[in-house]
């Protein structure tokens, strides 16, 4: 059956609490939002066993629970230091400053010039830095002054770029990407490759951007037979109605294999990926896609992801297959991770590229509200929390490893084989062809660069899965 509203299921959490009410005679507004940042934290936090300050018994009076919450100057700091192993198990709880922003954000909508970047050291050099473009979106500021995937820069307004630096100049509304090019002087090693400066420069002002996350479909043939390709950018509840057109497509088209590119996909919504993952199949109706399990004292709110043949009341296109090949790389993250988690399962996963992140958990926005929910949101600040809340299982209640999941056939992109997206020759997708051709996995040498992890200019909700909002509020997601 269908899960009541979450409102309601936090404060049936909150009955639970040693909670301190706030009134006219016992006023803690010095604390008004360190008070919502330890309740919501209390209520829903996945890993609350193991932070003794957020025991139910914590605080034997409201002295006891005031004095506390004074001890913390700022909101991050007294939600930091709820965080349980920051380093190793939750490395992805994190609390909103303005969550006006970030709801547009997980929307998809943002301030962006269109590009995502790859950052590597030169070769030869620990401080020497260039980037390369991985990723122009679709009629962005970027795509309009045409600006393409594997472009390679090394300064920005004319400053040689370093590890240091990136954030600094690539943040700024208006920039200058400096060019460069690429120069392997013939040879397999790396040692000897340079980045060569060019004149040519280009300038880029972010402007306001709704992303499609349905970034490309093409049909291919293979030896007769018509293979899908689809790159998925993100899962955004938003465009649920443009990605079932997108399968409608690969449905028409009559495809034997599928493609699933999730490379740059860091997540998104779990109920979105639950349909996904349905008109990927579609002999499975009604089975248990995934699952959610909740902290000790939410257990009677675990819950069940089935696979569905209609959402909103829109039948579902289906594929029906029985194999499906995933390209990912080690910016595949949590729904992205989920999906194949979950699907392999039911069906052969033949994951092609990278290890992904290693994320299991999904969250949920919590605000300052009698039920953490939307409606009737304390005026007088703009914090909200994204806590890890439940555990993502699949239907063996098999978890994604914090190492992430490792690929069938291991291809990690370089500056060397960026190539084009949706192009035969490009790499990762090339195995993929190689293998529905039974021809054999790709062979082709590793070669390894010293890349740099730098979250620049990626979309908002990177690194996320969580429980969508409007779902959740409006009872689209269909729970057991």
């Amino acid at each position: 059956m269908r899960l009541i509203k979450l409102c309601l299921l936090l404060l049936v959490a909150l009955t639970l609490t040693n909670c301190f009410e706030d009134n006219d005679d016992n006023s803690i507004a010095a604390s008004e939002i360190n008070d919502f940042v330890w309740k919501a934290m209390n209520a829903s936090y996945l890993y609350k066993v193991g932070v003794p300050d957020l025991a139910n018994d914590r605080f034997s009076s409201d002295g006891d629970y005031r004095a506390y919450l004074n001890q913390f100057s700022t909101p991050e700091s007294i939600f930091e230091s709820l965080i349980f192993d920051r380093e190793v198990v939750d490395r992805f709880s994190f609390i909103i400053p303005n969550y006006l922003d970030f709801l547009q954000s997980q929307q998809g909508n943002s301030l962006s010039t269109g590009l995502e970047f790859d950052f590597y050291f030169k070769p030869g050099s620990a401080t020497e830095v260039f980037g390369i473009i991985r990723l122009v979106l679709n009629n962005s500021a970027a795509d309009n002054q045409g600006l393409q995937r594997g472009q390679i820069f090394d300064a920005v307004n004319g400053v040689p770029l370093s590890e240091n630096n990136l954030s600094e100049l690539l943040n700024q509304n208006s920039y200058t990407l400096n060019f460069a090019t690429y120069n392997d002087n013939g040879t397999p090693q790396v040692e000897d490759d340079i980045i060569e400066s060019t004149p040519n420069s280009i300038s880029l002002t972010k402007q306001s951007y709704t992303e499609n996350p349905i970034h490309q479909v093409d049909i291919i043939d293979v030896d007769g037979e018509n293979v899908g390709y689809i790159v998925y950018n993100g899962f955004n509840s938003n465009f649920e109605d443009q990605l079932n057109s997108a399968f409608g497509q690969l449905l028409a088209s009559n495809v034997q294999h599928l493609i699933l590119d999730l490379r740059y996909n860091p997540g998104g919504s779990v109920n979105t990926a639950a349909i996904l993952g349905s008109m990927v199949t579609g002999q499975f109706n009604g089975q248990v896609y995934s699952k959610l399990i909740y902290n000790e004292d939410l257990q009677q709110n675990n819950s069940d992801f089935k696979f569905v043949n209609s959402f909103d009341g829109n039948a579902i296109n289906s594929l029906n297959l029985n194999k499906i090949y995933v390209l990912t790389t080690d910016a595949s993250a949590s729904a992205s991770e989920l999906v194949i988690n979950s699907l392999d399962e039911y069906i052969d996963v033949v994951q092609i590229g990278d290890n992904t992140v290693g994320k299991t958990q999904a969250s949920l926005t919590l605000f300052d509200s009698s039920g953490f929910g939307p409606n009737d949101i304390n005026p007088n600040h703009t914090y909200a929390l994204q806590p890890l809340i439940a555990n993502s299982v699949n239907a063996n209640d098999e978890a994604v490893p914090a190492t992430g999941l490792t690929p069938d056939i291991a291809l990690n992109e370089t500056p060397r084989n960026y190539g084009v997206l949706g192009d035969i020759n490009e790499p990762l997708l090339a195995a993929a062809i190689l293998d529905i051709q039974a021809l054999g996995r790709n062979g082709q040498v590793q070669v390894e660069f010293n890349a740099i992890k730098k979250e620049i200019n990626l979309r908002p909700f990177e690194d996320q899965m969580y429980i969508d909002i409007e779902d959740v509020f409006l009872n689209r997601v269909q729970f057991e």
